[in-house]
């Protein structure tokens, strides 16, 4: 698959993505710890078919600290062991907040995130959920690979 445009060839696209980079930035801020932000990232990437996302989001996870056989349970997290119930939490709703036009998010999935997050937690979940959708989504729409990512390779980069 070869890229059918590159978003910062765009000065408008350009000035939105590093606006939309910065609002995620916050998310480094919140207790919501990384290991689960990346994780989430990761199935909401594998649902929407981004290579991009799923390639930053492995390393990403990788490099704070997940272990090989937990990145490649996420994809079928309900049929294992290693993940906790806040986890699971966690992952359903990165599932139904992506899926929504199936379902939407389902009570018995909220009261599981609210019975194992705060309310600061619970708000950067959603976040990180409606965030991640919406970057799966550029980078499905403008065909971008997945391969080449480095861990935080974007903490420098200029744009």
């Amino acid at each position: 698959m070869e890229p059918r445009f590159d978003l910062f060839d765009s000065p408008t696209a350009a000035k939105v993505a590093k606006r939309f980079y910065a609002a995620a930035l916050v998310l480094e801020e919140s207790a919501l710890p990384k290991p689960l932000r990346e994780l989430v990232q990761l199935r909401v990437g594998q649902l929407n078919n981004c290579g991009f996302c799923v390639d930053a989001h492995v390393k990403e996870a990788a490099a704070a600290g997940e272990t090989p056989v937990r990145l490649g349970l996420v994809a079928a997290w309900r049929h294992s062991t290693v993940f906790t119930d806040a986890e699971r939490a966690a992952l359903a709703l990165a599932e139904e907040g992506t899926r929504l036009g199936d379902h939407g998010v389902s009570d018995e999935t909220w009261a599981q995130v609210r019975k194992h997050y705060d309310d600061d937690q619970v708000g950067a979940l959603v976040m990180v959920v409606s965030l991640i959708n919406a970057a799966t989504r550029m980078n499905v729409i403008v065909h971008k690979p997945g391969g080449s990512y480095e861990p935080g390779m974007f903490d420098t980069a200029s744009h």
